[in-house]
């Protein structure tokens, strides 16, 4: 019972992230804010897969000699989930990183963080040019 409580509490965290995460990409203005919606959705979908993996009572995936192999196959947890969530923590990593150097030489162009200031300010370079 214990289990699938906190199976149902990873699960309605992960929903939270995500919406949290496109509130925070769709309605606010400020890059940075933005960066870190993303950045939550991309948490949630990681909390999301994790918690599908898991299986109450499962063991670890790793099969030792003395274990029967019908036994091992019944108890052990999926690894598949968190063999994705691990390699997508490393591409949301780089993709943040690269996300924030972006915003860096933006601000230092631009001398600002908000997106419809920059918008609007692309729109103006593009009139001027015709």
């Amino acid at each position: 019972m214990v289990a699938i409580t906190v199976q149902l509490g990873a699960l309605v965290t992960a929903a939270l992230l995500m919406v949290i995460g496109t509130i925070a990409v769709v309605y606010f203005d400020n890059i940075i804010k933005k960066i870190i919606g993303a950045a939550f959705i991309g948490d949630g979908v990681n909390l999301l897969l994790v918690s599908l993996g898991y299986r109450a009572n499962g063991i670890s995936y790793i099969f030792l000699q003395d274990m029967e192999v019908n036994s091992f196959l019944g108890q052990a947890a999926y690894p598949l989930p968190f063999a994705l969530v691990l390699t997508s923590i490393v591409i949301g990593a780089s993709t943040l990183a690269v996300m924030l150097a972006l915003t860096i030489v933006l601000y230092k162009r631009h001398g600002t963080l908000s997106a419809t200031t920059l918008l609007g300010d692309e729109r103006m370079g593009e009139d001027n040019d015709e």
